[in-house]
């Protein structure tokens, strides 16, 4: 059986339950998720190797923050037993907060348009608007797939991230870490919406209208002052969202 963190509950680690069920409640409202597959996790001690994780078939639209299983990433044993998280769920996430300390958050999707940039030979994105101009430089491209996120292709994978707020997984699909919920979500969220503006730009089959490395670097940098408070803004709305039409999710 899988061993749960001995740990009282507080009202730090409650809020960051609620955030954490936000975040799976809109993300399937979004069809970001896939199925029952895809994990998200949270770690709520300094060493970051405590960390919550949704359980193993639970749909992200029926997500409740009590449902998040509170495991440490030092303990093999909590990969086994009827109540452990996915395989891969438990290789990846507990392999990153083992190794890459700063990445609280981790959010990790095959979502539609970061999964197709991720299928393409070169998946870097020029910058081409506002959102694509947010990650300039600055995310992380993984081309050496090999499999599904087990044993050494986790280990690998928590360490190809390095200080980036995004990994694009080649053949795979994509990552997104923060010091937060809300902060990991808002990576999240834009670099898909940026994804989506590169994949329907190539479709039109037309030349691309790209900036110059000049403009795309100041605006990646004018962003930085708007990423925390538009990702604690937007989450806060989400919650207002869902404690008013699904507020079982707090539960």
């Amino acid at each position: 059986m899988v061993r749960h963190v001995d740990t009282r509950p507080d009202d730090r680690v409650a809020e960051l339950r609620v955030d954490l069920a936000a975040v799976f409640r809109w993300t399937a409202r979004l069809g970001m998720h896939e199925s029952v597959a895809n994990h998200f996790s949270l770690a709520i001690d300094e060493a970051s190797t405590q960390f919550l994780i949704n359980p193993n078939g639970r749909y992200f639209g029926n997500m409740r923050a009590s449902d998040l299983l509170l495991l440490d990433a030092t303990d093999a044993a909590n990969a086994r037993g009827e109540n452990a998280p996915d395989p891969t769920a438990w290789a990846i996430h507990s392999a990153i907060h083992r190794n890459a300390p700063h990445a609280r958050c981790v959010l990790h999707l095959h979502p539609h348009c970061a999964t197709a940039l991720a299928s393409l030979a070169d998946s870097r994105m020029p910058p081409i608007d506002q959102n694509t101009m947010r990650f300039y430089n600055r995310y992380a491209i993984d081309e050496e797939f090999g499999g599904m996120g087990l044993g050494e292709e986790a280990e690998r994978l928590s360490l190809a991230i390095g200080a980036h707020p995004i990994l694009l997984m080649g053949n795979h699909g994509v990552i997104a870490v923060g010091p937060s919920p809300a902060i990991a979500f808002g990576h999240l969220y834009y670099f898909e919406l940026a994804c989506r503006n590169y994949v329907t730009a190539l479709a039109t089959g037309k030349p691309l209208r790209v900036a110059s490395h000049e403009v795309a670097e100041m605006t990646a940098l004018q962003w930085q002052d708007f990423i925390e408070p538009l990702s604690v803004d937007h989450l806060s709305e989400i919650r207002e969202i869902l404690d008013r039409e699904e507020p079982e999710y707090r539960t």
